[in-house]
Order: structure tokens, then C-alpha cells, then sequence
């Protein structure tokens, strides 16, 4: 319907080693949890081109992925 705002999806990135909330803070609506093992950063994106540009982001710093998912 005219005037609404897209529907969301929401994903959750994990990339190795640990991000600061200073860098999470780079990433718009992008929230960080620390993992023994990584960094989770999950964020609702309007469509698939929202999340390839944070994942080309991630890739241009040389952050390595280790999953990324859809959450329900």
C-alpha cells in the first residue's frame, strides 16, 4: 500500500573475532553480541540489496564471515 514502509527482514551475520561497539556503531541499526568465538551483528534490512552492502562492507575491511542467516 502507497505511504507504508517496505517489510523487513531480519539477519544475523557472524563474522570470526571480536567487533567493538565502536565498530558496530558504524553499521546503522546494527546491533553487536559478543560470542566466544566471533561477533553476531543483527540488523532488519527492506530488501536483499540492503544486506549484500553490508556484507561487501565487511568484506572491503577483511572481516571474515563465518554464517549468515535469516531469522524468523
Amino acid at each position: 500500500m502507497p505511504g507504508e514502509p517496505p517489510p523487513t527482514s531480519r539477519y544475523e551475520v557472524v563474522v570470526r573475532g571480536r567487533l567493538s561497539e565502536r565498530f558496530g556503531a558504524q553499521f546503522e541499526g546494527v546491533t553487536l553480541e559478543q560470542r566466544p568465538d566471533g561477533t553476531a551483528l543483527r540488523a532488519a534490512f527492506a530488501d536483499q540489496t540492503q544486506l549484500f552492502g553490508l556484507l561487501d562492507r565487511l568484506r572491503d575491511l577483511g572481516i571474515e564471515l563465518e554464517s549468515v542467516g535469516r531469522l524468523v
